[in-house]
């Protein structure tokens, strides 16, 4: 194994001046520049009380076009700023930065020069309002190591199944930080007088809660975490703000690359609505689809699929059909009363769309609920379907639909396997996760033979994982998940994917399972590497690999072309798994843990405060929700660049020759993302015909800087040569 780390530097400010000069640096560091602004730019200078501002953002929004557009860049070393390729449209311009407060807005239209003055934080309190969140909720006061494991006598209300302070701290990200921004405004700081009168903020978190139609998923991670130890640490953190507390970290304003950076969003999908991923465009060719529309997954708010068209600045829907007319609705989820929506039911999703991909002719599929959960006959033990008879599966939570852009069609695809990410092989078959590891099994669609015969049954086909541990390479007879290991036979492992990824030739399938903060059971999170063989159904057999002892919690996993497998941790770090590297014969008892070739792994500490009753170094407070790896070069950071949806920085974090570039999104605060693609629209174009596309993943986008009037975006990011390049 090897550690990296990286990490911001503080920042001390003691004074207003102080505060400013210290994320300044030195006002002279660069001489200005001669700047030319076009005729669809916005340029100018940015200065403060002491002189240039280095590393802010200036930002242009406009409500002029089909719907809200925004921009933004980054100043360079001499204060100044190029707002390029802008519609034509009359804009709102203004600076956010470290260190200060927004600015006034200035109207400015594309073709002027704009100089603008940064205003001062008047103190450290107003500067805190612009950390990204994770600098807030490091504040949290983890329960101390001492508390663990818990028992049904702890003095401190810890339960029995809470295992250890690994789980707590996975718990929390991986079950709370992963659907809202724990650290935003709203959350930090509650609406105490709208939620009721309370005797202490212990109840006033309990009524908290169960707010909304999450309360169930909520009431879940709460009682694994013990809901009054919870109700505890979040009543004390939200307290010590309240009483004037704040981050004992600051953050760095961009540097270097970072200051190239040029972020452009619009407003997309209905009111209330959420989004968990989008799709521009061919993940095994990102030049399919060029300038394109994109499209959205709404998961539990709705079935209306958000479309934008980034050429026209236009919205659409197009609505996620299903089959049975019985298929439940979130609307019946049961809620409490929030302070933002009273007792309205702001989802009414049936389809529970969550994870798009695009195939090479530019049609989206998607994981989708098309009807009830329960199995039809085929799926189930008796079916004389292949995988049925190995293993028999009752139920499934979510299924797979396609629309085609050309015709307006969609097609519906039932699975007996649940749905959850899906991803292509080079040969056209689509591979699933399903997300919770108690499901155990793995599932596929043979794209052509389905679009050959249109039958959904004899076109899938499933496998249980099955732990290798014989060691001969191939799949043995095997023992059941619950039996013990036997001389010469495999295991079948409780390890359904919830990350799916297959190499470049298609021939190995990884799969990342979720741990106990997220699944509720009792096993670690692992990396699974499957082979499927010549007839996966019999012949897949896999290999489980832990994280190293000290690390825990995977999330997500994508592979570079070298075959490296890449994930992120819930112990706060971006790791890398290469099984080129394995020493020992991977078979044994270490072979149904996953305990093995711990040499394999190389991690990189993620930036960021470091949670202070946790020792290092698995105590980062930084968290992201998945990993994405940009093999072809789409942002310019280089191949092979892995990128991870750091919610918990508000930003997407690129490892670059082993250090990191913090890609941070300022607007508008609180940005939370999922996932990721990136699209080559013209690769003569340069950075012009290239960048990444994401969108906003918190489940309670309310919680941002504008609350319930903003609605979800769409954001493109690209890479430019320099902070003043058109």
């Amino acid at each position: 194994m090897t550690f990296r780390r990286h990490s911001n530097a503080c920042l001390a400010a003691v004074a207003t001046a102080a505060l400013v000069t210290a994320w300044c640096g030195p006002a002279n560091a660069q001489q200005k520049k001669a700047l030319s602004v076009k005729a669809d730019a916005i340029g100018g200078q940015v200065t403060g009380p002491n002189g240039p501002e280095a590393g802010v953002w200036v930002i242009a929004e406009t409500t002029d076009l089909p719907t809200k557009y925004a921009k933004s860049v980054v100043t360079n070393d001499a204060g100044q700023y190029l707002i390029p390729q802008l519609p034509s449209a009359k804009y709102k311009v203004w600076v956010r930065g470290y260190g200060l407060v927004d600015s006034d807005k200035q109207d400015a239209s594309p073709g002027k020069t704009l100089d603008l003055k940064a205003k001062a934080a008047p103190n450290e309190a107003a500067a805190a309002e612009y950390y990204p969140g994770m600098y807030w909720y490091s504040m949290l006061k983890i329960p101390p190591a001492s508390e663990f494991p818990g028992s049904d006598k702890s003095p401190t209300g810890m339960p029995a199944s809470m295992k250890s302070q690994d789980v707590w701290i996975d718990s929390i990200k991986n079950s709370c930080q992963s659907c809202h921004a724990l650290g935003s405004q709203n959350i930090r700081s509650p609406h105490v007088k709208e939620l009721g009168q309370f005797k202490n903020s212990e109840e006033m978190w309990e009524r908290r809660v169960q707010s909304g139609q999450a309360m169930n998923n909520m009431a879940l991670t709460l009682g694994r975490l013990g809901p009054p130890r919870a109700y505890k640490m979040f009543a004390d953190w939200t307290d010590r703000i309240a009483a004037g507390e704040l981050p004992f970290e600051k953050p760095e304003r961009p540097k270097g690359v970072e200051r190239n950076i040029v972020v452009t969003s619009w407003e997309w999908a209905h009111r209330a609505e959420y989004l968990h991923d989008e799709v521009s465009t061919d993940k095994r060719n990102p030049t399919v689809n060029a300038y394109g529309k994109i499209y959205g997954s709404p998961e539990e708010s709705s079935d209306d699929i958000p479309v934008l068209d980034p050429i026209k600045h236009t919205t659409s829907f197009i609505k996620e059909p299903f089959v049975d007319p019985q298929t439940p609705s979130a609307s019946d989820d049961p809620m409490g009363p929030s302070v933002f929506w009273g007792d309205e039911a702001i989802w009414d999703g049936h389809t529970s769309i969550h994870n798009p991909m695009m195939d090479e002719k530019g049609r989206p599929w998607f994981t989708a609920r098309i009807r009830k959960a329960p199995n039809p006959a085929s799926c189930k033990a008796g079916s004389d379907l292949p995988s049925a008879q190995v293993a028999p599966l009752n139920e499934s939570p979510r299924q797979v639909s396609m629309y085609d852009p050309k015709t307006e069609k969609w097609t519906t695809i039932d699975t007996c396997f649940g749905t959850h990410h899906l991803v292509f092989t080079p040969d056209n078959k689509l591979w699933f996760s399903w997300g919770q590891p108690y499901s155990g099994a793995v599932g596929w669609l043979d794209v052509k033979k389905f679009e050959e015969t249109h039958d959904a049954m004899k076109s899938q086909g499933w496998t249980p994982v099955v732990a290798n541990v014989s060691g001969t390479g191939k799949r043995e007879p095997f023992v059941a998940v619950d039996k013990p290991i036997e001389p010469g036979k495999d295991k079948a492992v409780k390890a359904a994917f919830y990350g799916v990824m297959p190499s470049v030739k298609g021939d190995v399938i990884w799969g990342q399972t979720m741990g106990p903060g997220f699944s509720r059971i009792d096993q670690p999170a692992y990396l699974v590497r499957l082979v499927p063989g010549s007839d996966p159904t019999h012949t897949a057999v896999s290999e489980i690999f832990q994280s190293p002892p000290g690390t825990y919690g995977s999330r997500g996993v994508d592979l570079d072309s070298k075959g490296v497998a890449w994930t992120v941790l819930s112990s706060g770090q971006m790791a890398s798994f290469d099984r080129a590297k394995c020493k020992e014969p991977l078979k044994g008892e270490n072979a149904a843990t996953g305990a093995q070739c711990y040499e394999g792994w190389t991690l990189y500490r993620m930036p960021g405060p470091q949670f202070k009753t946790v020792d290092d170094p698995k105590g980062s407070a930084n968290h992201a929700y998945y990993i994405w790896v940009d093999v072809h070069n789409t942002l310019g950071l280089g191949n092979d660049v892995p990128i991870a949806m750091a919610n918990g920085s508000e930003s997407l974090l690129a490892l670059v020759d082993g250090k990191f570039v913090d890609i941070r999104i300022p607007y508008p605060l609180g940005f939370f993302a999922k996932n990721a693609d990136g699209r080559i629209d013209d690769p003569k174009a340069g950075w012009k015909g290239r960048g990444l596309w994401t969108t906003t993943g918190t489940r309670a986008y309310f919680h941002s800087e504008h609350g319930k009037d903003d609605k979800p975006r769409v954001f493109h990011v690209q890479l430019r040569p320099d902070p003043l390049a058109d």
